[in-house]
């Protein structure tokens, strides 16, 4: 049986989850994210590749974000955030825009990555809690993604912030997607299989 305590934590949660997220997406800054699509295009136009990248909770948000541009008309790759600097910048091209993402932009793993990045000659797009922060600072645009609690009984496991990341770079995929053209005819081709591939 499930504590009382446990059903009204939860319900607690749900309750901050819906408040933060729709806070969050009444202040979205969409300006700062056409800035970063267009950083995005004008690379791709050169001949440029989109990377996303994250250290912890948020290498999981990178990994469906790669995948989420990927099936929607911007090939993208997913960046392993400490592999990085023990060889997977090879992966990189001058001129390739990586999107790194982290909620305090202080993370030391990640600043070693982003230097790492800019060394290869790739631009950077931060997504992050923190707008004075270093990785915003150590970026050509900057996409914030901050939340006034997590959420939770601790506060501090990444709850809300997350859904922050993912809201805003869903957005920006929804941008792109746009400006690709994507209709239903070439996101059937990315997906023969399963139910979305017989949906036409």
């Amino acid at each position: 049986m499930i504590q009382s305590k446990s059903i009204e934590a939860t319900e607690k949660f749900l309750g901050k989850a819906k408040e933060s997220a729709a806070a969050y997406i009444d202040g979205f800054d969409l300006g700062a994210c056409c800035q970063a699509a267009e950083i995005i295009l004008a690379s791709q136009a050169a001949g440029g590749r989109i990377h996303v990248t994250g250290i912890g909770k948020p290498a999981h948000v990178a990994a469906y974000v790669a995948s989420l541009l990927s099936s929607t008309g911007n090939p993208a790759y997913f960046l392993h955030g400490t592999e990085a600097v023990h060889g997977s910048c090879g992966q990189l091209v001058a001129g390739d825009v990586v999107i790194a993402i982290s909620n305090s932009g202080e993370t030391a793993e990640l600043m070693a990555t982003v230097n790492a990045i800019h060394e290869n000659g790739c631009k950077v797009i931060a997504v992050t809690g923190n707008p004075r922060s270093w990785l915003s600072e150590h970026s050509e645009s900057t996409i914030l993604a901050g939340v006034s609690e997590e959420g939770g009984p601790l506060g501090r496991a990444p709850r809300n912030s997350v859904n922050a990341e993912m809201i805003a770079l869903q957005a920006l995929s929804v941008l792109l997607q746009v400006e690709k053209d994507w209709d239903k005819d070439k996101y059937h081709r990315c997906h023969p299989g399963g139910k979305l591939g017989q949906m036409k």
